[in-house]
């Protein structure tokens, strides 16, 4: 029997790469995909992509709805917490006790996640967890991203690691090659977000166009739009 699982779900790489594993492992069911949406924007939190984009790519993949968690802008952990502990409360009534997330190597993260959903009675799941800073092992979870048939576009990037023109840039190993070696290749430091618009969890490609590239508190944003026809 399987076993039912929520996705923490940001719309990016490795959420989608954690996604996949959890999917080749046929003792897990997924359950629903949690999405930290900033409020009033209607954003999804850090990387700034559009809720309707995170609503497109849930309904490419057809597997279990969208567990929207509201935050006010610039939430405190206390009332992040709290609404993740509402919104989770629905589905440790029906039993559930996992919750898959995307993190590859940061400790903190990973101790942050385990102590927040213990007081929950939950229990985290990280797919494509390696525990290593190395670059050789970020390189190797995104060519498994790349050969598995994943595409990605980079939505956010940190004014003090990357250049304003590559937030809109598709990821690809074309564009790894110009990356600096200070910036993970993963951007597990935070060195840039991104948006899965490809890949063997969809159906079909979540179909966006281009908006205008913005910057915010040293962050730079290029805003996506879902593509509709004239």
């Amino acid at each position: 029997m399987s076993v039912p699982i929520l996705i923490s779900w940001s719309g990016g790489k490795d959420s989608a790469l954690a996604l996949y594993r959890i999917l080749q492992n046929h003792c897990w069911r997924v359950a629903g995909f949690l999405c930290t949406i900033s409020q009033p924007y209607n954003r999804i939190t850090m990387h700034g992509v559009r809720r309707a984009l995170l609503e497109q790519q849930i309904a490419a993949m057809s597997l279990a709805p969208m567990i929207p968690i509201l935050l006010p802008p610039d939430a405190s952990n206390e009332i992040y917490e709290a609404a993740w502990a509402e919104a989770l409360r629905p589905f440790i009534a029906q039993g559930i006790r996992h919750v898959a997330f995307g993190d590859i190597f940061l400790e903190d993260i990973r101790a942050y996640r385990e102590q927040q959903l213990k007081k929950l009675g939950l229990t985290p799941v990280f797919p494509i967890w390696t525990g290593s800073r190395r670059r050789t092992d970020s390189l190797a979870l995104l060519d498994t991203f790349w050969r598995v048939g994943f595409r990605t576009r980079i939505v956010c990037v940190d004014g003090r690691q990357l250049a304003p023109t590559w937030a809109g840039r598709e990821l690809t190993p074309e564009a790894l090659q110009e990356l600096p070696e200070t910036v993970d290749p993963c951007g597990e430091n935070g060195e840039f977000h991104t948006f899965v618009f490809d890949g063997p969890v969809f159906q079909h490609p979540v179909r966006h166009r281009l908006g205008r590239r913005v910057t915010r508190r040293g962050f730079h944003f290029r805003d996506l739009f879902p593509y509709t026809t004239p």
